[in-house]
Order: structure tokens, then sequence, then C-alpha cells
């Protein structure tokens, strides 16, 4: 259980997430994921990286329980750090990324596929920020990079999720396959890139980073700002607080 990384040949790199009951990680997780993302991307052998999770969904965020048992902020201000780094090397790795989506995609999930290159997603898959319902705020800035702006603003306020046929109507889904086909397709996708001279890939990606008309990492880091300001303002917290005790209105 974790993050373990394997090599599925060809310049495969695997890295695939395992924390039940719901792939909800704690700070030191997200950290894991970002140093495992990052690492597979700067061997030389690697030419594409496969993010995938075991389990009913891929991931649903941060561990709020964590964060309410923790006295102080330290959690946090970890998760934050964590999530950002996270999504950071999902962004800035040297080469693509190919997200394998499963059952729900929530939270700090969005952050992870928004940046991802490519996502391929089960039939099965739904995503959403549900982020207002925790008296927080982020990702709106990956969520941004897979519906229209209308449609991202609507399933903010809403916090209510949306099926990978949508996202495959609106072109940031790649592919959807049936869950026992998923890992096929993405590494089917995956030896595509393989194929290709690594040089132009690893180029292409840089470049292709360089033309984003958003700062990712900047607009992110924005939003973070209002998360704290929650927090300092007691709002968090009882969201939260409600969360653990198992009130979700």
């Amino acid at each position: 259980m974790g993050i373990a990384t394997t090599s599925a040949g060809d310049g495969i790199a695997v890295v695939t997430v395992d924390h039940p009951p719901v792939n909800a990680l704690p700070v030191e997780g997200w950290f894991e994921l970002a140093d495992a993302v990052t690492a597979a991307g700067r061997d030389t052998a690697t030419r594409v990286v496969v993010l995938r999770a075991e389990g009913r969904g891929f991931n649903a965020g941060v561990d709020i329980k964590q964060m309410q048992r923790t006295p102080g902020f330290d959690a946090l201000i970890g998760a934050n750090r964590g999530c950002y780094a996270a999504f950071a090397a999902v962004y800035d790795c040297a080469v693509p990324v190919i997200a394998a989506v499963q059952g729900f995609c929530l939270g700090g999930g969005i952050g992870l596929v928004g940046n991802a290159d490519v996502v391929v997603a089960s039939d099965d898959a739904t995503f959403g920020l549900p982020e207002v319902d925790r008296g927080a705020l982020g990702a709106a800035t990956h969520l941004a990079r897979l519906v229209p702006p209308h449609l991202m603003r609507a399933l903010y306020y809403t916090a209510s999720t949306v099926d990978a046929a949508t996202l495959h109507h609106h072109g940031s889904v790649y592919r959807v396959v049936p869950r026992a086909e998923l890992d096929a397709a993405a590494l089917e996708v995956a030896r595509s890139i393989a194929a290709k001279d690594t040089r132009v890939i690893r180029a292409a990606k840089e470049a292709i980073n360089g033309i984003d008309p958003v700062d990712v990492r900047r607009s992110y880091r924005f939003e973070q700002g209002f998360t704290f300001e929650l927090n300092l303002a007691g709002v968090a917290d009882e969201h939260r607080d409600a969360f653990v005790a198992g009130r979700h209105d």
C-alpha cells in the first residue's frame, strides 16, 4: 500500500496510488506521490508515465480526518503544500503523464488529472470538487482544464460531479472504456507515445507547458490563499468537523 512505481516495459513507468479505503491521501502521501512522479520523469530511461490507482476510486482528495485530529495548522499547511507539490510534479514531469481514472475522482484527484497530459477513464468514473462543502477552495484551476468556464463554475458552486462521457464530449478525456479495460487502454496510449523519439517528446512536453495560457502553479496558489482565510475565520473547521462527524449538509 502507499505509492509504488513499477515498469510496464518500453520505457513506461507506472505510478500506482493504493491508500485504502478511498485513496484520500495524508500529508506524507502527497509528497511521496510528488517524489515518485518526479523521479520517474527524471530517469532518462522513462518515456512516459502512467498514473493510476487501486481500489474503488482514483482519488478522494486529502485526508480530512488527519487534518482534524492534528492540533494547530500543521496538517492543513502540509496538505496544501503536499497537493501543490504533487500537482506540480505531474505538470512538470519531464515526460507525458497519462492519468488512468476509475470510480470517483474528487478534490485533489482533479488537481492530478487536470495537470496530466492525457486522461483515460473508465465508464463509471466521475469527477468533481466538493471543496465548498468542506469549507475550502482550490483546484478550480485544474477543473477549468477539463470543462468549459461556465460548467466549471456550476460544478464548483454546487459541488456536483460530471461523468467521464461528458468530459469525453468536451475533449478533456481521451478515451472512455469499461473498467476492466482501463489499464490496457492507458498502456496502449502510453506505448504509442513511448514509440516516439523521447528527445522530441521531452522537448514537446516542455514546449507545450510553455505556451499554456494560465500558469497553473500561480493560479492554484492564489486559490489556496482563500482556503487559509476561511480556516483562520473558523469556517473551514466547522465544515471539516461536520464531515468527520458524518454530517454532509
